[in-house]
């Protein structure tokens, strides 16, 4: 499993164990409480871990000065979160990522049998506007993520025919002549231009995470896999022809011949603009998509408590799923939804603190005790309060 330990880094002082990255991992928090950075350094580690497996860069070229810095971090748009004192250690499936005195030290774990090439995909909380302008691809961009996302976005499109979206029962079509994409119910047919905020917010996401892990699974079955030794192997021989700029290259395109194994899902406050409802099924459409392939990972940042119930839904009716008649449990969620308790991790962020608490459970239930429900039963402490003074 892989995890990651982060000190004073952004709004991050300190915290006392590694963050696990489990199947599915929630951070919840404040404004300014860090929930994104920590995604987006998880994102980040990520990808240099598959470059190093992939060789697309050797292990010294990550370990020159400001080289973390200056090159990976303004991808995120976090490069000047970085303190003196800043350290971060990143756990994979093979290597030991650490950041400290303004250098990566990379070690290869002595166990090291990865041959997985993930798809990573960052959903940026910036995707609103995406659906609401007409060419979308014709914007400039600062942000790297966006961009990538925005590329992923036009790319779903082309698969886009007649698809069952998750909320209302609501078909989205692409029409390619026009290049628009339409929402149509029982008695009408709009743009998504012209929808509500909620449909223009959740929409991008299926679109690009339906059509992610599809691609993932249709190639699985025609490309194969690369062994540690194989990848090995492929890495010296790709070194002995080109120099390092003609070697990424040539790796970015001959890599495309293996597959990808799995998907790993970073989406930034899924809930945006949607009613509580609305959120439930676009959480399970998304345990759907993360359940399709066994090494899929999704990590969510949120503020929603209506999502933390949720999962704490999905993960009661993945306990008693052989105990009960699973018809029973389909009428309350649906099976392709549970979450194993072990494969669920919340963590919750203080701003004050700066520090990253892993959120007690009771039998693999997620405790009720966390922030988000803590407010909402702060409200009914204040009407008390109110009734009292009458």
């Amino acid at each position: 499993m892989s995890s990651i330990i982060i000190r004073n880094f952004g709004a991050i002082k300190e915290h006392s164990s590694p963050i696990e990255i489990k199947k599915v991992t929630f951070f919840i928090g404040n404004q300014g409480s860090g929930k994104s950075t920590v995604a987006k350094l998880i994102a980040t580690f990520m990808w240099i871990e598959k470059a190093l497996v992939r060789g697309d860069y050797n292990k010294k070229w990550f370990k020159r000065k400001n080289k973390f810095k200056n090159t990976f971090l303004p991808y995120h748009r976090i490069e000047n979160y970085l303190k003196e004192n800043t350290f971060i250690q990143y756990e994979g499936e093979a290597y030991v990522i650490t950041y400290k005195n303004e250098f990566l030290e990379i070690e290869e774990k002595k166990d090291n049998n990865y041959s997985s090439l993930p798809q990573i995909m960052y959903v940026p909380s910036e995707r609103n506007f995406i659906a609401y302008v007409k060419k979308p691809k014709d914007l400039k961009l600062s942000s790297d993520a966006l961009i990538e996302f925005l590329t992923e976005f036009d790319n779903s499109k082309e698969i886009v025919k007649n698809l069952l979206l998750p909320i209302n029962d609501v078909i989205l079509d692409y029409d390619k002549l026009n290049d628009t994409l339409n929402l149509k119910g029982e008695d009408y047919k709009i743009k998504l231009t012209e929808a509500s905020s909620g449909f223009q917010s959740f929409v991008p996401i299926y679109m690009v995470s339906n059509y992610l892990v599809n691609t993932i699974k249709k190639d699985s079955g025609i490309k194969v896999s690369m062994s540690g030794e194989e990848i090995s192997r492929f890495r010296k021989e790709i070194e002995q022809l080109f120099n390092d700029e003609l070697k990424r290259i040539a790796i970015s395109v001959l890599s495309k011949k293996f597959n990808k194994t799995s998907f790993i899902n970073i989406v930034e406050e899924p809930e945006q603009n949607l009613f509580p409802t609305s959120q439930r099924d676009m959480l399970y459409s998304l345990l759907k998509i993360n359940n399709e392939i066994p090494a899929n990972k999704l990590i969510i940042t949120t503020h929603s408590p209506y999502l933390v119930n949720y999962i704490s839904v999905a993960v009661e009716a993945g306990n008693i799923q052989n105990e009960v008649n699973k018809e029973q449990i389909r009428k309350i969620i649906p099976l392709s939804a549970l979450v194993k308790s072990e494969d669920l991790a919340i963590y919750q962020l203080n701003e004050k603190e700066g520090s990253v608490e892993l959120l007690d459970n009771y039998e693999g239930i997620p405790s009720d005790e966390n922030f988000l429900n803590n407010e909402i039963g702060r409200t009914n402490e204040l009407f008390a309060d109110l009734l009292d003074l009458q």
